[in-house]
């Protein structure tokens, strides 16, 4: 008579077929999901987002270029524009611009900076001029960011709304 099957008899992998199968698997997905990091050119940014920062960065810059402009002609309104200017660079930095990486002119940029005779004035106006060209260039970078992945949208969401409050403090700045 035959014995009675264990009601502890499984089927299925016993616990030593898969102790001995699983580090070979880990092994194997390790291997083929790119574990040591380097990454394939899918995983950097693409050639639109290279372009987005670029001309991001020279609408930084241009930026700087005025305030330049504007602190030349308006000595006195230099300590107000300072930190305002310094935030300009370093936004173009973070876009990947900024000292030493002099971008080419962008044709579609509409924010090339004015020349010394091109800046108004008066104080009053001379503001109201740098607060148009940050109100113009946070609003195309708002309508940018729609369009742009993750980090990138965050950054020029980050940037416009520093823009934003940079047209609030000139506008105040020149009350």
């Amino acid at each position: 008579m035959p014995f009675p099957s264990s009601p502890r008899a499984r089927s299925g992998p016993r616990r030593r077929s898969l102790l001995a199968v699983g580090p070979a698997a880990l092994a194997l997905a390790g291997c083929t999901a790119g574990g040591d990091g380097t990454g394939g050119p899918e995983d950097g940014p693409s050639a639109a987002d290279r372009r987005a920062r670029a001309r991001a960065a020279r609408d930084s810059e241009g930026l700087v270029e005025r305030y330049d402009a504007v602190i030349a002609a308006h000595p006195g309104l230099a300590e107000l524009l300072r930190p305002l200017r310094a935030e300009a660079v370093r936004h173009a930095q973070a876009f990947g611009g900024g000292p030493g990486r002099k971008a080419s002119p962008s044709p579609s940029s509409s924010s090339a900076a004015p020349s010394a005779a091109a800046v108004p004035a008066d104080d009053k106006d001379a503001l109201v001029s740098l607060a148009v060209a940050e109100r113009e260039l946070a609003d195309r970078r708002a309508k940018a960011l729609l369009d742009m992945p993750g980090e990138l949208a965050r950054l020029l969401a980050s940037v416009a709304a520093a823009g934003a409050a940079h047209v609030y403090l000139l506008m105040e700045g020149g009350a």
